[in-house]
């Protein structure tokens, strides 16, 4: 147990984030990470969080089979597909903010997990700055679940004692940062 008492499943996780439980009846906003996309990869906090979510915010690439977790809730795809926006990132934080304050269960789907290469940063910084209650629940991100699935291990004793992923659409970065790792010593992720 925690030192503010045993937590429940369908509890929010938001105290540590300096958010009081009082705050909730106005609404929540959830940002959860889906995982590499398998239903079966889901946190248990996920699927509590889609469950009872009124609604869903969801990005490209997440499985149909996991939205079906959110019988009851209003669904919009607002993903983002090679530079093509479905709705701006202004827009997607202004939707959270304004059904949030009308007392919603929101649940910000997002593939992998919300802060790997996701908005999920800036989604955090408009709600913060809005008031709203919000936890983030994380998700396995692609970049450790591929290899892992594929049996390709990101570290191994005498091999690799470290893993680097990399964003392959900015080139000037990712030549700089492949420039700088020593052979045979981490395992590169792109």
């Amino acid at each position: 147990p925690s030192p503010q008492g045993p937590r429940y499943e369908d509890e929010p996780s938001n105290v540590a984030q300096g958010f009081s439980p009082a705050k909730n009846r106005r609404g929540h906003v959830s940002l959860v990470g889906a995982g590499p996309g398998d239903p079966g990869l889901l946190t248990r906090r996920a699927v509590a969080r889609l469950r009872r979510a009124d609604l869903v915010l969801y990005d490209a690439l997440i499985d149909p089979k996991i939205l079906k977790l959110a019988r009851h809730a209003q669904r919009f795809f607002v993903g983002k597909r090679a530079g093509r926006e479905a709705m701006s990132q202004r827009v997607i934080n202004g939707v959270m903010i304004r059904a949030a304050r009308r007392g919603k269960q929101v649940v910000r789907l997002k593939g992998g997990d919300p802060f790997v290469f996701g908005r999920g940063g800036e989604e955090v910084s408009a709600l913060r700055e809005a008031g709203i209650s919000f936890e983030v629940v994380p998700g396995v991100t692609s970049a450790v679940a591929a290899p892992a699935l594929a049996g390709i291990p990101l570290t191994h004793r005498g091999v690799s004692s470290a893993f680097l992923v990399l964003g392959g659409h900015d080139q000037d970065a990712f030549t700089q940062a492949v420039g700088k790792v020593t052979p045979n010593v981490a395992t590169l992720v792109i």
